[in-house]
This record gives structure tokens, sequence and C-alpha cells, in this order.
């Protein structure tokens, strides 16, 4: 608990029972997760808040969102460096959605490509998906 407190006070946000309990089921969570799935481990919560909740995270750099080939956002955890203003610049990686249970990881540490692009085209995101069988799935 003691971190999820670190991280919201590092962001610059108030440590509210609901801010707290969204991170803490995201942070122990193996895989990202969509609205559904974070609002089924609350119980009764405001979908509003919950989006909104979300959306601040994600803009202070404690979260990432990440589209699956399905179209459903999810949400994953950031590394704590992204908490220093840099959050793109580190949430650079490969994502992997498994086949059959369609949960979608964060894969770290694997180099991305350089993928070079048409002129005049401007790249403002990237979002790699790998698919297959996770392990739990194999």
């Amino acid at each position: 608990m003691a971190e999820i407190l670190d991280i919201l006070k590092q962001a610059g946000l108030k440590a509210t029972p609901m801010r707290r309990d969204i991170l803490k089921i995201i942070s122990s969570s193996s895989h990202a997760l969509d609205n559904q799935e974070i609002e089924s481990q609350m119980g009764n919560i405001d979908r509003i808040t919950l989006y909104r909740t979300l959306k601040s995270f994600e803009e202070k750099g404690i979260i990432h969102k990440v589209t699956d080939l399905l179209g459903i956002s999810k949400y994953a955890i950031c590394d704590h460096a992204c908490l220093d203003n840099h959050h793109h610049d580190h949430q650079a990686h490969i994502h992997f959605q498994c086949d059959k249970c369609n949960n979608t990881y964060c894969v770290e540490n694997v180099e991305i490509p350089q993928i070079k692009v048409p002129n005049n085209f401007t790249v403002s995101g990237q979002n790699i998906i790998l698919t297959g069988n996770c392990d739990k799935c194999q």
C-alpha cells in the first residue's frame, strides 16, 4: 500500500480511496485490464468516475492504455520512470494478446525495430501487438 501512496503522491494526486483501489487492482494484475474487469473487482462504482480516474492516471504517466485487436481499451501500470514526465518515451514497448484468453500483456525489454514511414507522414504513436498463446494457455 505504501508504494501506491508514493506513486499517487509523486504524480501530484490525492490518495482517495477510489484512486488507491483502482491503482491497486491495475498494479496487481499480470495483464492489462479493461474497464469491465476493473469494475468487476471494484464492486459498485460509477463508470464516469472510473473513466476520469483512468484518464487522470494515464495523463500523469501512472498507467498506459493499449487498444487490443478487438478494439477494447485496456490499461496497465507504467514503469516508475514514466512519472518523471517522460511517459511516452518509456512506454514504447510491444504488447502480446493471447488468442485463447484474450489477455493482453506488456512485453518489456524487447527492442522495437526502427520503422521508416513515408516522407510527409508524422508518427504520433504506435501499437505493436503480437498474438499467440500465453504461458497459461499453452
